[in-house]
């Protein structure tokens, strides 16, 4: 009677463990695919060798669970427990802690970009890397100018900026290698590096792509017949040395002698004064064929271009009135 009763209330034991086993067991499974618990995106960073216990901490510290055992469990119950990356992880509001799982079992990590606009000079791009939340700094060394292509790159949280400016010296060179091969004949180019020296000076002469091979032609032209170039942005180079001057050049400017002022220099100066685009470096190797000698702005953002000195001076008081017009509004 005893070992009935006994028995009869360790069946009933054992149907209740079931049923509460399997009702947890269900509403964990539904709490799956409920969305994350964060109203907005969460960026969760896992450094190698943490442990499931540790990112568990990390997600509820965040936000993203509740429990830190809810995302301990979730990843058995996906096993997906040892798989865990490292990495940073963008967590949005609309994922699942399955999905939350699953992402970071896949490595499938969050990339930040930094954008480098043609023209800028290692110093600048020197002050984006600086400014770029996440990356290492550690063991960087400054590149040689006119070294690094200039596009948007993507590095992840803790990759060192040394490695990120060698993807761009590992494009430049591949590009320019290219262009390189396929330059025009007869050209006053000795090199790659006089290249790119001639490139950033085109560079930063014009932002429209238009006028790049004519810009081109204009310095090619010159150089052939030993003229200076007598390019602005050489001066200014000499002067900051690939920072913004501040304000406008002075007959002081254009008269100093450094390395780069191409009004009393002849030829092209020592180095590349900033990152010159593929464009601009594409317009230096085929120039439009033109005989052009000068030119200077027309007051719309472009430039009008010469073939004398004397249709030149036409033009610069033609800018002159221009400016003069618009200092006085």
């Amino acid at each position: 009677m005893i070992w009935s009763r006994f028995f009869h209330f360790l069946v009933l034991g054992v149907c209740a463990f079931v049923l509460v086993a399997a009702l947890v067991f269900g509403a964990f499974r539904q709490a799956l695919v409920m969305e994350a618990r964060s109203l907005k995106v969460e960026y969760l960073y896992i450094e190698s060798g943490n442990s499931l216990s540790h990112i568990a901490s990390m997600a509820r510290k965040l936000g993203l669970v509740e429990r830190s055992w809810h995302f301990s469990a979730a990843a058995r119950l996906l096993g997906q427990e040892t798989r865990l990356q490292a990495g940073e992880y963008e967590i949005t509001p609309a994922m699942t802690l399955q999905e939350m799982v699953r992402r970071i079992a896949a490595g499938d990590v969050f990339y930040r970009k930094i954008a480098v606009p043609e023209g800028m000079s290692v110093a600048q791009v020197e002050a984006t890397l600086w400014d770029a939340p996440g990356l290492n700094k550690e063991g960087y060394l400054s590149p040689v100018e006119g070294s690094l292509l200039p596009e948007t790159y993507y590095y992840t949280k803790g990759e060192t900026a040394a490695a990120v400016v060698l993807r761009m010296q590992e494009n430049m060179k591949r590009e320019l290698d290219v262009l390189w091969d396929g330059r025009a004949k007869g050209l006053p180019i000795k090199s790659k590096q006089e290249a790119v020296i001639l490139a950033s000076i085109v560079e930063k002469e014009t932002g429209m792509a238009d006028e790049r091979p004519l810009v081109a032609a204009v310095f090619i032209n010159r150089l052939k017949r030993g003229m200076r170039l007598q390019s602005d942005p050489t001066v200014v180079y000499g002067i900051k040395y690939g920072e913004a001057l501040g304000r406008r050049l002075t007959s002081a400017d254009l008269r100093e002698e450094t390395p780069y002022n191409t009004y009393r220099i002849a030829g092209l100066p020592p180095t590349p004064i900033a990152n010159p685009g593929l464009s601009a470096i594409a317009a230096v190797l085929s120039p439009a064929n033109v005989d052009y000698l000068y030119f200077v702005a027309d007051g719309t953002g472009g430039h009008a271009f010469a073939r004398s000195l004397k249709e030149h001076n036409q033009n610069v008081r033609r800018w002159r009135h221009f400016r003069a017009s618009q200092n006085s509004n």
